[in-house]
């Protein structure tokens, strides 16, 4: 059997961002700027480093500044030729290069299990890879192509993991799973536990906002029982999946920053702009300035 590639990234970008508000009251929580770039920006380009050419984003109402985002502007690129602004005329112009980008609605709130399930028909039968825009992961090597390498390794489904010490855990989906012989980092799952209680988690391995899934998945998420809301939660998919076949956990390389909350936003913003090579010397010198 010839082994599959994954062409196709899945963001789920339908959610209110209520843990945003007012910010997020008329914009998207995905469209925040995080140093010089929206959210969803960076995991569009971490996709795109994995090796994928299409890029489906889930959205809802109220969120299309997102197509507007990764669309051309011929007002704004002719204006920054016409001043002969070439540099960020490059940049207005690459930003809607990156992919072929394809936007499809969830048109009610009803779980990220259901999100996905909106890019099957665009999906097809074929492995595809889901970020969620709200955990931005900062690598060497991409956390994304991280886990097409063990995907290219195992052809099965990977759910990106870190560990997260003591009873910190209870507010992650935790993974029951084993560490292969054959790679260190990659973790054969039996189970998972949604937000165990302290002392009760099988490990201390958390799922982060990366997967590679295969496309059974759509059809697990289509006979899943909706929890609490009518939600479909794509845990329960991924367990009902474990019943047909093998998924990996993958411990990937990188730091994680929780952009969904606002104090890991803040964080975030800091971190990355001082590793950005044009503002972090200055920012670095006003930081150490900054009176206490």
């Amino acid at each position: 059997m010839t082994p599959k590639k994954i062409r196709k990234a899945v963001f789920p970008a339908a959610g209110l961002g209520t843990r945003f508000l007012p910010a997020t009251k008329a914009t998207p929580k995905e469209m925040l700027c995080l140093v010089d770039k929206p959210l969803i920006q960076y995991g569009v380009e971490e996709a795109v480093a994995a090796g994928c050419t299409e890029i489906i984003i889930i959205t809802s109402r109220g969120k299309t500044t997102m197509e507007d985002h990764f669309d051309s502007n011929p007002e704004l690129e002719a204006s920054l030729a016409a001043k002969n602004k070439t540099a960020l005329l490059e940049i207005a112009r690459s930003v809607s290069k990156l992919a072929k980008i394809t936007f499809t609605r969830q048109s009610q709130p009803l779980g990220l299990g259901h999100a996905v399930l909106m890019a099957k028909e665009i999906v097809g039968d074929e492995p595809f890879a889901v970020l969620l825009p709200d955990d931005i992961v900062d690598a060497d090597t991409p956390c994304m192509k991280q886990m097409v390498e063990a995907f290219n390794e195992t052809q099965c489904s990977i759910l990106g993991s870190e560990v997260v010490e003591g009873d910190a855990i209870s507010a992650y989906g935790c993974l029951d799973c084993s560490v292969e012989p054959s790679n260190p980092r990659l973790l054969a799952v039996k189970g998972m536990v949604e937000k165990p209680k302290p002392g009760t988690q099988p490990s201390q391995n958390a799922i982060i906002g990366r997967y590679i899934l295969t496309p059974r998945i759509f059809e697990m998420i289509e006979h899943i029982t909706p929890g609490a809301g009518g939600e479909l939660q794509l845990t329960d998919a991924i367990k009902a999946l474990l019943q047909h076949e093998k998924v990996y956990g993958f411990s990937y390389e990188g730091k994680r920053h929780d952009a969904g909350d606002k104090q890991g936003f803040l964080r975030a913003t800091v971190e990355l702009a001082l590793k950005h090579p044009q503002l972090g010397p200055d920012f670095r010198t006003w930081l150490k300035n900054f009176p206490a």
